[in-house]
């Protein structure tokens, strides 16, 4: 596996007041970034991640804190994989949460079972988008919400 470009995002905020630091957090994780170091994360490259990078950085920089946005790679390949595997490991295990919730729906009322349905579909949109690595759990995953689906149409028939 040859070594690919990486944005990075190197910030720090102050402790108080605790909203922009929740704000970070939470923009991170809809990213899916891998944690470098403290203060330290990095997605692969494109325009859109590092789009996303750029905002967030600008938002920590208004909250009164320090960031920077850097183009790096890995120094080896292996380094590269190991955060790869972190990455696909953490987005797999998201999948499988859908996987139990898709066949646990399988039990409820037709009502809790679109409700969740629209839910799963809404999640697996969000996950996707932080599939930089695909898991291996994503057809799986796909395939039980599809199976919900079915149920609900098999019920309208």
């Amino acid at each position: 596996m040859a070594v690919g470009d990486w944005v990075l995002l190197a910030y720090r905020l102050p402790r108080e007041p605790s909203t922009p630091r929740i704000a970070l957090w939470r923009g991170l994780r809809r990213l899916g970034v891998a944690q470098i170091g403290d203060g330290l994360v990095a997605l692969p490259a494109d325009s859109r991640t590092r789009e996303q990078l750029e905002w967030l950085a600008d938002d920590v920089i208004e909250a009164g804190g320090q960031a920077q946005v850097w183009l790096g790679r890995p120094g080896s390949g292996a380094q590269e994989r190991e955060i790869a595997t972190r990455m696909r490991s953490a987005v797999g295990d998201e999948y499988g949460q859908v996987v139990a919730e898709a066949r646990g729906a399988l039990g409820l009322s037709p009502g809790q079972r679109k409700r969740t349905l629209g839910r799963l579909r809404r999640e697996l949109r969000r996950i996707r988008r932080r599939d930089y690595f695909p898991a291996v759990q994503r057809d799986e995953a796909i395939a039980a919400v599809e199976a919900l689906a079915a149920s609900l149409e098999q019920l309208a028939a």
